[in-house]
């Protein structure tokens, strides 16, 4: 969230950003809204003023019917008082939702555009592979190593659901050891954290449980939803809280199960393990300086890197485009894996983001930090990255290391953590 008069005192660099990122938005409202309550603001303070000057004569009369009239006016205030208070609390109220509809302004170098096709591309890694045989899909691969099943995890959950089998289950655990080890090595201290939340923490981390567009499974009669990333439960973590300007900064990798609802995804990109309702992650999240953010962003972007180049496989890093951008995101770089899946002669498909959120969070969670030099406490800024989306690695992993036998090459990284260095057919 923006700070609200930073919004008043800039209304047309807030409406062009808003239009820029292809969102709605209020801008009028938000400072109707605040307008009015700086108003009842001030009304409310020259009643409390007044009634407390009645109550200090109240004291010292002595004629009855003066107190009685004293009396009757303080109580007179009182219900004025009141309903101003519940006024401002409504208005309040409102102020906050609409705050929430405006994103995060945007870093100067952000491209312009409305989707993904007009992200820019700033680097590649590897070639795509060139096979000397016909290549199979990820699907193919695994239903015939028999390493999943996605007809039994449509018919015991539903569709976009699967159950992960043999090797391909000590494949997603090595790679999230895998994943970890990189972290905690760039000084990441390992989290496990729940897989709900409370709706306030998820909206406060920029995420929306409600409404038609939400990718949240809610939890019926129940203010709590199942995570979509542990960004939202790292973030609660520290919600509410002054964090000492000794420990900053603060980096915490979470480990989680993620669940997205991935409304309105169909198609044949969306078959397989690219798009699934349910997959573990582990997510890097940074609290630092706000001078330190732009800086950070870089860092993170080459740890997220250094993940996909020990694997080595092919990618490219683009720059997200302002109406690709998340709300809470002033930045953004996506790692995009060769898959021979997507597309119809395969192409690049996500499997990482990198994003610097500044405030955007923290003035919703409220975690600050206390300057030395002005005294006053800020609000720290928060970066989040991933450095391993499991199921998509898994699937970038197996189209780029198959054999001509269909069989699956392990990479030389991930060895050691599997304790096999190839998925072959088993034997009837």
């Amino acid at each position: 969230m923006l700070d609200v008069k930073f919004v008043t005192q800039n209304i047309d660099l807030i409406k062009s950003n808003i239009k820029q990122r292809h969102m709605n938005a209020n801008v009028d409202l938000i400072v109707q809204i605040h307008n009015d309550m700086r108003l009842a603001q001030g009304k409310l303070d020259r009643l409390n003023s007044e009634r407390n000057k009645k109550s200090k004569v109240f004291p010292s009369l002595e004629d009855e019917d003066a107190r009685l009239k004293i009396r009757s006016e303080i109580n007179s205030l009182d219900e004025e008082v009141a309903t101003l208070k519940s006024n401002l609390e409504s208005l309040k109220g409102t102020l906050v939702n609409e705050m929430y509809k405006i994103p995060n302004l945007c870093a100067s170098d952000v491209p312009e555009g409305k989707t993904d096709e007009d992200n820019l591309v700033v680097s590649t890694f590897l070639a795509p592979p060139r096979f000397g045989f016909n290549p199979k899909s990820h699907i193919e691969l695994m239903e015939d190593l028999d390493l999943v099943d996605f007809s039994a995890g449509a018919r015991v959950t539903g569709s976009k659901f699967y159950f992960l089998k043999n090797e391909a289950v000590i494949l997603e655990l090595a790679l999230i050891r895998f994943a970890l080890d990189i972290a905690m090595k760039h000084g990441f201290s390992p989290m496990l954290t729940p897989d709900l939340a409370r709706n306030e923490i998820i909206r406060g981390s920029g995420f929306e449980p409600r409404g038609e567009e939400s990718q949240i499974y809610r939890i019926e009669g129940e203010e709590i939803s199942l995570i979509g990333t542990s960004e939202i439960t790292i973030g609660g973590y520290y919600s509410n809280e002054v964090l000492d300007i000794k420990d900053l900064p603060v980096k915490k990798c979470g480990v989680s199960q993620c669940f997205r609802t991935e409304a309105g995804a169909y198609g044949r990109e969306s078959k397989g393990l690219y798009r699934v309702h349910q997959f573990n992650k582990v997510e890097l999240y940074y609290f630092c300086l706000p001078e330190e953010s732009d800086s950070t962003l870089e860092t993170l972007r080459e740890i997220e890197e250094e993940v996909y180049q020990t694997l080595e496989l092919p990618y490219q890093v683009v720059s997200v485009c302002k109406g690709d951008l998340g709300a809470p995101a002033f930045k953004k770089y996506d790692i995009e894996a060769w898959m021979l899946s997507k597309g119809i002669n395969g192409g690049y498909g996500e499997v990482t983001s990198a994003s610097n959120c500044t405030d955007y969070q923290t003035r919703r969670l409220n975690i600050r930090f206390r300057n030395p030099k002005t005294k006053k406490l800020e609000f720290v800024h928060t970066l989040n990255g991933t450095a391993i989306a499991t199921t998509r690695t898994m699937l970038a992993i197996i189209e780029n290391f198959q054999d001509s036998k269909g069989n699956i090459v392990i990479p030389k990284a991930l060895r050691d953590y599997t304790g096999f260095d190839k998925i072959e057919k088993k034997n009837i």
